[in-house]
């Protein structure tokens, strides 16, 4: 009888122990079980958060203004953003693109950084720069990075700024170079009737860089991109702004303005002083190139503008020497002059057009000429029409007169 009590208790106890063991495997499996999937949340969370970045990196490649193009380890193209689609698989001009692209392609597979400019003759005319920069690591190239970017508008603008260091420079240098010769003469002279022509034309000489710090400091203000003042200003008070403040040069060469008002009431939106800037340089053109004894009518009329919207056009006729074909769209540069001989004769410093050209554009309008030489000019400013009520009192005569 105890034997058999101590076997049954052995197997009891046998029993207790499989049970314990298989409780124990079982809570081991449910931990491996629950590691393993807590692992395979981390993984598919790593694999949706790489694929959110690669999306976030391929909208933000496909959104920027630059071609981008990647190539893998053997040169073929695995991307490319929309910016970048018109050089590949392209013709005429663009497929010197797309060969270079290629050709660098294989400088960056290399492990070679490489940028090469290409000039594209259009039309219209463009300077593209080719940048190549290879992937990974060094020694185990994964391939290569190619940039396009289209640079024409900052090498125009390194040019434009070379040009106006050149002439302004040059503007500045004859009659700052006249005074001093002037003044020269004037140290070894004691005769009056020697030494007044000589003060004389010294003061027309520093009036004449006057004239064009003047204007260059005008044009610095209109092309800083501040917007003018928007308020509705009547086209006449404009007009008769810019004539009062000619009509003393005008005198001198016994021309006479004419003003036509046109349509009572018309109305522009924007600034006063930099209207009546923009005329008044208009006029003073015209005076400096027309004959003595000619008239030169300054006249304004309501137009229909860009999508049938009202306009106003003030416009300056001229009986003078005209411009040449060949010179109509040069005409509003910097500094640019048709005649220059003429020009110095006239003391006139080549700004005149580019600070009306720049008014037109602060003002969202347009200025445009015409012209036929031994017949005269026209020049037409174009502004959008206003409909607001204006101050009913005309500018104070300082105001017109103003620079």
């Amino acid at each position: 009888m105890n034997a058999g009590v101590v076997v049954l208790a052995v197997a009891v106890a046998a029993a207790v122990g499989l049970v314990v063991e298989l409780d124990r495997r079982r809570r081991s499996a449910r931990r491996r079980a629950d590691d393993q999937a807590l692992e395979l949340e981390r993984l598919r969370s790593r694999v949706v958060t790489s694929a959110s970045r690669v999306a976030a990196l391929r909208e933000a490649l496909d959104a920027i203004p630059l071609g981008v193009i990647i190539g893998d380890r053997t040169g073929t193209i695995t991307y490319r953003n929309p910016a970048a689609d018109r050089f590949l698989d392209a013709r005429h001009g663009e497929a010197l693109v797309e060969a270079a692209i290629r050709e660098l392609i294989g400088d960056a597979i290399e492990g070679e950084h490489t940028t090469r400019s290409l000039d594209l003759f259009g039309p219209p005319r463009r300077v593209l720069e080719v940048q190549a920069v290879p992937l990974g690591e060094a020694g185990g190239s994964a391939g290569g990075l190619i940039v396009v970017e289209d640079v024409s508008d900052r090498r125009r603008l390194e040019a434009v700024r070379r040009d106006f260091v050149a002439n302004i420079s040059h503007e500045l240098k004859t009659p700052v170079g006249a005074l001093g010769l002037l003044a020269e003469t004037l140290l070894g002279e004691d005769d009056p009737a020697v030494t007044h022509p000589l003060a004389e034309r010294m003061v027309d000489e520093a009036f004449r860089v006057n004239r064009t710090i003047d204007d260059l400091l005008e044009l610095s203000r209109i092309e800083a991109g501040e917007a003018p003042a928007r308020q509705p200003v009547l086209v006449r008070h404009v007009l008769d702004g810019a004539a009062d403040r000619i009509r003393p040069a005008a005198a001198l060469r016994t021309i006479e303005i004419v003003v036509e008002p046109g349509p009572e009431g018309l109305m522009v939106m924007g600034d006063r002083r930099q209207l009546v800037s923009a005329v008044f340089n208009l006029l003073d053109n015209a005076v400096k190139y027309s004959e003595p004894e000619r008239n030169v009518t300054l006249r304004s009329s309501a137009v229909t503008g860009p999508d049938d919207t009202p306009w106003a056009e003030l416009a300056v006729i001229d009986q003078g020497m005209g411009i040449p074909a060949r010179d109509l769209e040069r005409v509003f540069e910097r500094f640019y002059r048709v005649d220059r001989a003429r020009s110095r004769g006239t003391g006139g410093t080549g700004l005149g057009l580019a600070i009306v050209r720049h008014v037109a554009s602060n003002h969202d309008g347009e200025v445009a000429v015409e012209s036929q030489e031994g017949v005269g000019s026209t020049f037409r400013l174009l502004l959008p029409a206003a409909v607001s009520a204006p101050d009913p009192t005309p500018p104070p005569r300082q105001e017109a007169g103003a620079g």
